[in-house]
């Protein structure tokens, strides 16, 4: 694809092309990237998101990065699901920090039967404050899905993680087309996918190619897409992990905004080991994304008014969320105003 010509949104990639990319000189990709960006978005926006553990702990799964697995000793407490009141209460803080959309994730396998009413009361009462919702809640049926969709829920996110080739090194106790099914009845349901993966668990750049090569082939591509960098958690079977290059990660968030133009990709977990610079490069190479506030479900997050202060530095102001109802269409208005007037006055420590 040459970079001056308008990029074309393809379904039909192939893996030696997306290894080129991969292969390109860094500046080259870097530049490439960045023209896919501009001509998709305003490349000094970047849409901000905060995450919620609704139900933390005592997954069945075996995923070998997850501190929630009930398979490893991680020395992460065990709660039961979250009061709805309390979500709805820090719903209502990341709003004032910011946040456009609030995403709600429980550490199951898939939601049980009972716990369906509160979920669907959570997405209500989110949506309700005038912002986007999201949920991660493991596999889900037809059923499911079409429930969550109907109580108003506009993202479900459930990433492959890696490559078809490199997924059973990670996880066993569930498939690649078990996955593949329940982002299929999520999109049956109306619904918006966030899908991506982890990177720096050992893969080789083969497999990166491998999982963007999954995404962008999709008939549909995800309309939100995490690049997470694997965070090592003690007791888990990646702790020792080598650490990977930054540079190797930004090239991964330059092949997917070539790969999704009109997808937001999302800079997501492992930010808390990058510096300022490295973040500000994947901002370059087409991140406009983030998840804020001070935890990444279990795991650590950079604060937000750290990370309203680099937006600050590089130029780069919240995307803004248009909700098209009076009341919440104003309030709105006038946050962004807020911000964009007196950033610092605006953040507090949501979790006090």
């Amino acid at each position: 694809m040459n970079a001056f010509t308008k990029p074309l949104v393809r379904h039909d990639w192939t893996r030696a092309e997306i290894q080129a990319l991969f292969d390109l000189p860094f500046s080259d990709l870097m530049f490439q990237a960045q023209s896919v960006h501009r001509t998709h978005f305003n490349p000094n926006e970047v849409q901000v998101s905060t995450l919620c553990s609704i139900k933390t702990g005592a997954c069945p799964e075996d995923c070998a990065y997850c501190p929630q697995s009930a398979r490893y000793d991680t020395g992460l407490e065990r709660e039961k699901l979250m009061a709805v009141e309390k979500v709805i209460e820090e719903a209502k803080a990341a709003k004032a920090t910011g946040a456009t959309r609030f995403c709600m994730g429980a550490a199951w396998r898939s939601p049980k039967n009972r716990d369906m009413p509160y979920v669907l009361s959570m997405v209500q009462g989110v949506k309700a404050l005038g912002m986007e919702t999201c949920m991660t809640l493991g596999m889900l049926d037809e059923a499911q899905a079409q429930e969550l969709a109907d109580a108003g829920l506009d993202y479900y996110n459930h990433n492959l993680d890696t490559s078809p080739e490199y997924y059973g090194e990670i996880i066993t106790t569930r498939t690649y087309q078990d996955r593949l099914q329940t982002l299929a009845n999520v999109r049956k349901a109306g619904m918006k996918v966030c899908c991506g993966g982890i990177v720096g668990m050992g893969e080789e750049v083969t497999d990166r190619a491998g999982l963007l090569q999954q995404l962008a082939n999709m008939p549909e591509h995800p309309e939100s897409v995490p690049i997470n960098m694997l965070v090592k958690v003690e007791g888990t079977p990646l702790e020792s992990e080598a650490d990977l290059d930054p540079f190797d990660f930004i090239r991964t968030i330059a092949v997917a905004r070539i790969l999704m133009p009109q997808s937001h990709v999302r800079l997501s977990a492992g930010r808390e080991q990058m510096n300022e610079q490295t973040q500000a490069m994947a901002f370059l190479a087409g991140a406009n994304s983030i998840f804020y506030g001070e935890k990444l479900l279990t795991t650590p997050n950079p604060e937000a008014n750290k990370d309203m202060q680099l937006f600050k530095r590089l130029g780069i102001k919240p995307e803004a969320y248009e909700v098209h109802e009076d009341e919440s269409e104003q309030e709105a208005a006038i946050v962004n105003k807020l911000q964009e007037a007196k950033l610092d006055s605006l953040f507090y420590n949501a979790a006090n």
